[in-house]
């Protein structure tokens, strides 16, 4: 295995400083620093390639804005079963937004390696989110799609992605429908009943009605927790009708 050391042999004291830099921030060993080069380069340098064709961040701006969206939709899709179309673009919209992803790029400090002729202070708010995305188009080009994915999972996910934050800041989806139906003066009715099976654990069933219809059913290890379950599927069965409700609710918070 080729050390460090003999890797930077023939490199430049400024060239291993980026290398470090960019594998800090990566979490993991880049392979080929072009990418990374070109990720952190700004237009106003007027770089070219070798066969004369603009070298900066901008076409990689393109490759990680699909990689960004590819890798929220299908964490979405895992983790919230209930949402359908609309509710699952309304989310990632608000995961990949321009003003998420220039805190994300702030809270990295990516700024601090891009190569310009122009001053930092000069630059508007959108480079840091530009740049962020840059580089997951780099990370794309260098290591492929598992390790593009295991780093927006440590620097994206992990840290910032809160499904109920997102949703609006509901704490309890039985209060929402409850609040909602008392609104449009809609009858209601939680039925809970014991419902074990060959399980040795007790666990309860839950019919949620209203109007005298079964909007939605669940099933958990207490009434509490099969209460909120229907709710929560209630309120996303009807989230078009609720949604106003809720988004009052939220801004009165």
């Amino acid at each position: 295995m080729v050390s460090i050391k003999n890797i930077f042999s023939s490199r430049s004291q400024e060239e291993e400083a980026f290398f470090y830099a960019v594998k800090k921030i990566l979490g993991f060993t880049p392979q080929n620093l072009k990418w990374y080069h070109e990720a952190f380069t700004h237009r106003s340098t007027q770089a070219v390639n070798s066969e004369g064709q603009p070298q900066n961040y901008e076409r990689l701006e393109f490759v990680g804005d699909a990689m960004l969206g590819s890798i929220i939709a299908a964490y979405l899709f895992t983790m919230v079963p209930e949402g359908n179309e609309g509710y699952l673009t309304k989310m990632r919209s608000k995961v990949v937004s321009r003003e998420h992803l220039n805190e994300l790029g702030r809270d990295l400090d990516l700024i601090s390696l891009v190569k310009t002729t122009v001053p930092i202070d000069q630059f508007g708010e959108n480079i840091h989110g530009n740049v962020f995305e840059a580089l997951v188009g780099a990370i794309y080009l260098d290591r492929g799609y598992a390790w593009v994915q295991k780093f927006v999972q440590n620097r994206v996910i992990d840290p910032y992605v809160d499904i109920e934050k997102l949703e609006g800041k509901v704490i309890s989806y039985k209060s929402l429908v409850i609040e909602w139906c008392q609104k449009h003066k809609k009858q209601f009715r939680f039925q809970t009943y014991e419902d074990n099976g060959v399980e040795a654990m007790k666990h309860f069933a839950v019919k949620l009605y209203i109007e005298k219809e079964v909007v939605a059913k669940a099933r958990s290890t207490s009434k509490k927790k099969a209460e909120e379950l229907a709710a929560k599927r209630t309120f996303y069965k009807l989230q078009e009708q609720m949604a106003p409700h809720t988004d009052q609710s939220t801004n009165q918070a």
